[in-house]
């Protein structure tokens, strides 16, 4: 099944689902529906929301399956945030705020139609190939209830899949050799991945860190003296990410050729539409 998906296919069809699962996370919704929970911190909120569906978990899991956090940043607000409010008032408060944020960014019009049911209905049909095993992330997410209302639907299915590839990403980058900051730091040397600037103001890292990880990765020979990849660099990315497809075929060897190429075609277009309305912060990603 999966032999006749076109190459790399599945890769596009997540480069679209991953940033309509993201969106939410700078969204304004997200900071006012937390807050009325009373998780105030915006780092809390992250925390609370992405691990929420694991449970009343501590610092070392979320270190562990968020993977490019500082440990000591995630063991400022967790636990602690489970006292203020518990994984279920979190998602409930995460739903809300999804919603609030699609409705915004897509209008109420575009999340009645019959594509955004149909987009839903195809990325749920591809969610049924996805395997728990040594998928924390993935697995916590898959035990919670699929919402009723179709956008939400679509919301939860990008999850799971966005989950499902994180989980075997980091895997690959394990094996790699690559610890959290060498990760950040050569995806961004790609001039795909987080700005420096950002990942370490978001991250916990200091620049100390961002210059040492940078330093290990030109001994390395990934990194020339510029900072920018190296031959063995370029090539090691490509290999980190045609290893993470291979992990992630199955849901989109599942939902085929075909339904892949339409989900694709659904996708372009809503997170066409949340992207020219403003769903990202201007400079998050590029090698600045």
């Amino acid at each position: 099944m999966t032999s006749s998906l076109p190459e790399r296919a599945g890769r596009r069809c997540h480069s679209l689902l991953n940033p309509f699962h993201s969106a939410h996370y700078f969204s304004p919704d997200l900071g006012r529906e937390l807050a009325a929970v009373g998780v105030e911190d915006p780092r809390a909120a992250y925390f609370a929301v992405r691990a929420a569906a694991l449970g009343r978990v501590g610092a070392g899991v979320v270190t562990a399956t968020f993977f490019n956090f500082r440990h000591e940043l995630v063991a400022e607000h967790v636990p602690a945030v489970w006292e203020t409010a518990s994984p279920s008032t979190v998602l409930a408060a995460r739903e809300r705020a999804v919603d609030a944020t699609l409705r915004r960014l897509l209008g109420e019009e575009p999340l009645a139609s019959a594509e955004v049911a149909e987009a839903a209905e195809l990325a749920l049909r591809a969610t049924e190939a996805c395997v728990r095993t040594a998928r924390p992330l993935y697995a916590a997410h898959a035990d919670l209830p699929v919402p009723e209302r179709p956008h939400l639907a679509l919301w939860h299915a990008t999850t799971l899949l966005r989950e499902h590839r994180g989980d075997g990403h980091l895997a690959v980058l394990l094996d790699a050799g690559l610890d959290p900051v060498e990760a950040l730091a050569s995806h961004t040397a790609t001039g795909k991945g987080m700005s420096p600037k950002w990942a370490v103001a978001t991250r916990g890292w200091t620049r100390v860190d961002w210059d040492a990880a940078n330093a290990r990765l030109r001994e390395r020979g990934l990194l020339d003296a510029d900072g920018g990849l190296t031959e063995a660099g370029v090539a090691l990315r490509r290999d980190i990410e045609d290893a993470t497809d291979r992990l992630d075929l199955a849901p989109y060897g599942h939902l085929g050729a075909a339904g892949v190429e339409r989900l694709t075609e659904l996708m372009t277009g809503l997170v066409t539409t949340m992207l020219g309305a403003g769903a990202f912060p201007a400079g998050m990603i590029g090698k600045g």
